[in-house]
């Protein structure tokens, strides 16, 4: 018994090592990883997103009498996010189909945060001026926090105006319109208003469009670098 215990306790130690090996491995990987995106990403402050997963904390909640509130509460700051990035196109990139887009995004997403301005004036009067949102931990609804408020922005400084600005915006804008149309489907799920299924709608339709015409345009200038 004993010598089989002694035989054991150096396997042990072994395979204990080996994974120990692999962790301190992958933390040095992802740290390099890490580096890599920050510097090639000329200091981009992603906010909350996560890119793959598109864990963006957009619950807007569940379908009851306050959810079109919370959604608009939502949707602006990350309209507003949006907005960031587009005007830094137009200071920054050369290229005109890019400032076109930009243009667009920011006539567009102006003239929705206008009007979901309004109908929450309209809708809900008595609502404090604070946003409100969806605490999908504690299943339950509260005031927008400063750190939810930026994640939904999803906005970022998109470094200077060097090669790389025009790809690193696309790279920032897709996943910025995924986190857009996942939330207009959301809405067409769940609420009852038309104005609201209209906004939706166009959401969707125009923001997929987009990433469409920026996913060939990432293969495009990828492919004459």
């Amino acid at each position: 018994m004993n010598s089989k215990v002694k035989l054991l306790a150096p396997i042990a130690l072994i395979l204990g090592g080996i994974g120990f090996g692999s962790l301190a491995i992958a933390n040095l990987t992802n740290r390099g990883s890490n580096s890599t995106l920050a510097q090639n990403s000329g200091g981009m402050n992603h906010g909350g997103m996560n890119h793959g997963g598109m864990n963006h904390n957009m619950d807007i909640g569940p379908a009851d009498a306050n959810y079109d509130l919370r959604f608009i509460d939502s949707m602006i700051p990350h309209h507003q996010g949006a907005l960031v990035m587009a005007q830094e196109v137009l200071q920054k990139s050369k290229r005109p189909e890019l400032i076109k887009l930009a243009k667009g995004i920011i006539t567009e997403q102006k003239k929705e945060i206008a009007q979901m301005q309004q109908w929450r004036k309209q809708w809900y009067p008595k609502a404090s001026a604070t946003p409100m949102m969806w605490h999908t931990a504690m299943n339950h609804e509260m005031a927008m926090t400063a750190e939810h408020k930026q994640s939904m922005m999803m906005s970022m400084s998109l470094g200077k105006a060097d090669a790389g600005f025009d790809r690193r915006f696309l790279d920032a804008m897709i996943p910025h319109h995924q986190g857009a149309v996942t939330m207009g489907q959301d809405l067409l799920k769940k609420s009852k208003r038309p104005e609201m299924q209209k906004l939706a709608r166009n959401i969707i339709t125009s923001q997929q469009a987009e990433i469409a015409q920026m996913t060939q345009w990432q293969r495009e200038w990828s492919a004459s670098r």
